[in-house]
């Protein structure tokens, strides 16, 4: 335990997910109190109990739909009750609806709007009730879980020959979210509120040979990312060492994106 985070109290939205459990896991290392929250209670406390196994009191579960503002607002004042204060919140939760991931062709205008109102919309929720709480705080930190795919446009070679596709509405959602942290960053400038993101590559998380392949031959040297990867680089952005980094994208995808 290297105590970067000592005293850190950090919100995971999506919390309970691939990428949040590592997340919470890798707060609860450097000595924080990770706040698991996710809509779904009963994951979030499973990732809890796994958590506090190797770290006593390094998490605690909370119940959050980020499209809700009385839910964000309860949430808030849930964790202030119970853990005293939150210094950051994490944006990683990842909403969609049933038809999310269909072909560029095949996407409907309505499906488009919602599940960018989801995302990109629960995203803003979640920063204008966090600024408004940093505010009446003293400060905090706010950190946006984007994508390479906010950054440059989709090789669509790669998901060649497989069911795959890069979603029309990810690209979107994932670009809009790095403007829109520029913004808070901007708007917020001098309240003692940070904000960034972080800009993972592809995660591993079953894909086929073929598109991990292609995908490998783009990067530097390991290709597809385990989420333990981006791990540092979230700890690095919520600790004291980043103090000074602001309205920043740090992007970690071994290459992929030159």
């Amino acid at each position: 335990m290297s105590g970067l985070l000592k005293g850190k109290r950090v919100v995971i939205t999506g919390g309970a997910g691939l990428l949040g459990r590592t997340f919470c896991t890798a707060i609860a290392e450097h000595g924080g109190q990770a706040v698991v929250a996710d809509r779904d209670l009963d994951a979030a406390q499973r990732a809890v109990d796994a958590i506090v196994q190797q770290y006593p009191g390094g998490a605690v579960a909370a119940t959050l739909d980020i499209t809700d503002k009385d839910s964000v607002d309860a949430m808030i004042d849930d964790v202030q009750a119970r853990c005293g204060r939150i210094d950051a919140i994490v944006n990683n939760a990842y909403p969609r609806n049933s038809r999310y991931g269909r072909r560029m062709e095949e996407v409907e205008y309505a499906d488009f709007c919602d599940n960018l109102g989801m995302h990109l919309g629960g995203y803003f929720l979640v920063m204008q009730r966090f600024a408004d709480y940093f505010k009446r705080t003293g400060g905090g930190n706010m950190i946006n879980v984007s994508s390479i795919y906010g950054v440059v446009a989709p090789r669509f070679d790669i998901y060649e020959g497989t069911p795959m596709t890069m979603p029309v509405e990810y690209a979107a959602i994932k670009s809009g979210l790095l403007h829109l942290t520029r913004y808070f960053a901007q708007y917020l400038k001098g309240s003692n509120i940070r904000v960034n993101a972080l800009s993972p590559g592809g995660i591993l998380d079953r894909q086929p040979e073929a598109f991990l392949a292609r995908y490998r031959d783009l990067c530097a040297d390991k290709g597809m990312l385990n989420p333990s990867d981006l791990a540092g680089s979230l700890v690095f952005l919520l600790s004291d060492l980043s103090r000074h980094v602001d309205g920043q994208n740090l992007i970690v995808d071994d290459g992929f994106s030159l």
